[in-house]
């Protein structure tokens, strides 16, 4: 198990916190698009970005959990935003997604599934066993 992170020796490669790719040897938990909904299904901080940014790290964690996995083992992000400028904001409160340096593809999109909502992380884990 484990992960092969593939790096070109491009020196901005050092400056990011993503890999250019990585090579799974393991099982993959494919989660579908977590956005900030909270367990009654309302959206936490309608249009306030970092606050959907720590709900959607919470949620991640919860499947995570549910699934037997942990976010230390993600290998690949897709974050759809609705707003960049504000995203680079609030990047910080995302960080511990990156503490595996995963594939990452950063994304503005005119808007998502609900007016409320300014962010969605769609995470790929390597499942542990």
């Amino acid at each position: 198990m484990g992960q092969n992170t593939v790096f070109t020796g491009k020196p901005w490669e050092q400056d990011v916190s993503h890999a250019p790719g990585n090579i799974s040897t393991g099982k993959l938990l494919h989660i579908s698009g977590i956005t900030a909904r909270l367990p009654d299904g309302s959206i936490n901080g309608p249009a306030d970005m970092r606050k959907q940014a720590e709900q959607i790290v919470q949620n991640i964690k919860d499947v995570c959990d549910a699934a037997g996995a942990s976010i230390g083992s993600i290998v690949r992000l897709t974050i759809y935003t609705t707003d960049l400028d504000a995203f680079q904001e609030a990047r910080d409160a995302i960080q511990e997604l990156y503490v595996s340096r995963p594939a990452a593809t950063l994304v503005e999109i005119s808007r998502l599934a609900s007016p409320d909502m300014v962010l969605e992380i769609e995470p790929t884990v390597e499942m542990d066993g």
